[in-house]
Parts: C-alpha cells; sequence; structure tokens
C-alpha cells in the first residue's frame, strides 16, 4: 500500500512539475517572440519600412515550427530538428540586418549624387534649405525619406546641427560625418558650401569606383566560401537519400550528433574567416 501512494504520488508530482516546465517554456517562448517582434517592428520603423506587430509574431511562429519540420523530414533525428529552434529564433533579426545593410548600401550609391543637386542649387542662388526641399524632389527614396525628415525638422526650428546628428544616428554611414563635417566648418568660418558639398560628392564618387573594384576582385573568394560552406550540407542530403542505412548513425547516435555539431561550428568558422580574408574596407 505504502509503495502505492509513492508511485501515485511520484507520479502525480511528474504531471505537475512537467506542466509546470511546459507552461513555463511556453510563457518564455511568448516572451521572446514578442520581444523579438518588438524590435524587428522598431528598428524597420527607423528604417521608413511599416510592419504589423501580430505579422511578425506569425512569421516568426511559422519559421520555427517549418524550419525544425523539415529539418526532421531530412534528418529523422527529432534532436536535430529541436537544435534549429535557435537558427528560427534568430531568422528575424538576420532579416532585419539584412534589409538595414541593403538601405545603407542603396544610401551611399545616392548621396554623391543627392550632394551634386544641392551644390548646383547653391550655386543658382537658392539657400541651403531650399536647395534641401528641390533635392528632396528631385531624388528617390531612401535618400529622398531622409533629407525629407531633415528638412522638417529645420522647418521645426531644430538647430541644423542636431538634425545633422539625428541623420548620422539613424544611418551609420561614415561617409554622412564627411558632409556634417562640410556644414558645420562652413557655419562656423564661413565658405562656399557649394564647392563642399562638390568635393565631398567627388570623394564619395572615387570611394565608390573603388569598392567595386574591390568587389569584383573579390567575387571568386566569396563564392568559394558559399561554395565551402553548401557543398557538405548538399552531399550530406543527397548522402541521406543515397544511403539511408550507412547515414543513419549519424543522426540517431550521440556520436553522430557531436559530429554534426562538429561539423556545424567548423563550416562556421570557415565561413566566416573567408568573409573576413575578402571583406576589405576602404
Amino acid at each position: 500500500m505504502n509503495l502505492l501512494v509513492i508511485l501515485t504520488l511520484t507520479f502525480a508530482g511528474s504531471v505537475v512539475a512537467i506542466g509546470m516546465l511546459a507552461r513555463t517554456g511556453s510563457t518564455a517562448l511568448t516572451q521572446r517572440t514578442q520581444r523579438i517582434a518588438h524590435d524587428v517592428e522598431q528598428s524597420l520603423a527607423d528604417a521608413f519600412v511599416f510592419v504589423n506587430r501580430q505579422r511578425v509574431i506569425a512569421w516568426t511562429l511559422l519559421t520555427m515550427l517549418l524550419l525544425p519540420c523539415f529539418t526532421f523530414v531530412l534528418s529523422g533525428s527529432a534532436i536535430v530538428a529541436l537544435a534549429t529552434i535557435p537558427v528560427a529564433l534568430a531568422v528575424p533579426r538576420r532579416y532585419l540586418a539584412w534589409m538595414r545593410g541593403k538601405r545603407v548600401v542603396t544610401l551611399e550609391r545616392q548621396l554623391p549624387d543627392a550632394l551634386l543637386m544641392m551644390a548646383g542649387a547653391l550655386r543658382a542662388g537658392a539657400s541651403f534649405p531650399i536647395a534641401l526641399e528641390s533635392t528632396v524632389e528631385e531624388t528617390r527614396a531612401p535618400i529622398s525619406q531622409e533629407l525629407e525628415l531633415l528638412m522638417r525638422e529645420i522647418r521645426l526650428g531644430i538647430d541644423l546641427d542636431f538634425a545633422m546628428r539625428n541623420v548620422e544616428a539613424r544611418i551609420p554611414v561614415p561617409d554622412l560625418l564627411m558632409v556634417t563635417a562640410a556644414v558645420t566648418i562652413t557655419r562656423e568660418v564661413g565658405g562656399n558650401l557649394a564647392e563642399a558639398f562638390e568635393s565631398v560628392a567627388r570623394t564619395l564618387q572615387q570611394k565608390l569606383q573603388m569598392e567595386g573594384k574591390i568587389k569584383a576582385l573579390t567575387s571568386q573568394g566569396r563564392m568559394q566560401g558559399v561554395v565551402m560552406t553548401c557543398l557538405p550540407l548538399f552531399l550530406m542530403i543527397v548522402l541521406r537519400f543515397m544511403e539511408p542505412v550507412a547515414m543513419a548513425p549519424l543522426f540517431t547516435e550521440p556520436v553522430g550528433w557531436c559530429t554534426l555539431a562538429v561539423i556545424a561550428v567548423m563550416e562556421f568558422l570557415g565561413y566566416q574567416a573567408i568573409s573576413h580574408i575578402t571583406d576589405i574596407d576602404v
């Protein structure tokens, strides 16, 4: 009788403990998803990309569901499928970083032309706000959005130096430091702002040309990094279907899991090493 009572209490305690752990894990997962959605929404809003938070949460949960299921179908191992959940959590942030990086690259390419437009308007006798307004009308997004926001801040009475610093905070582009320095020096000590803008625009154009040449010369190295990373994964998938018996221990045995972990770490380190070699900052 005592043994039966002990077993009953133990089973009941286990059920309660599992329920509490499941509830705690569900709460933590919900909070984590909401925090990621808030960060993504705020960061995209700073980049003039507006999304619904509920949609971001839905995308995150869908990724967390589909990626483990897809991995389980390919590998047949629940452990390997569960190991992809952190990757699924990192997907929204990586997507955000990709969107912001794409926007920054576009801004860098548009900045010299915008400066030349402003220099032409200043040489024609227009004031700085009028030149800024004409540049906003003639350029395309995303540079037009940032310049329009700068123009609105100036109209609201914000000092030009503070407005330029706000632009620098929104756009982490080192090239904007030269523009801010040109405007600040011209305001403090005087000078021709049109010539300063033209000089900065020529410097930025030469920098972009040099970056284009470096990107063309290092394209083979970047492609080698992608091939080196994807080829073992592709071969693993092919062998999984061609030789399922021989590949089964890799996904079902602890030694196989350790091997997969070592492969993942080495692949990541190799890709990062090649990326650092081919990423030349001008």
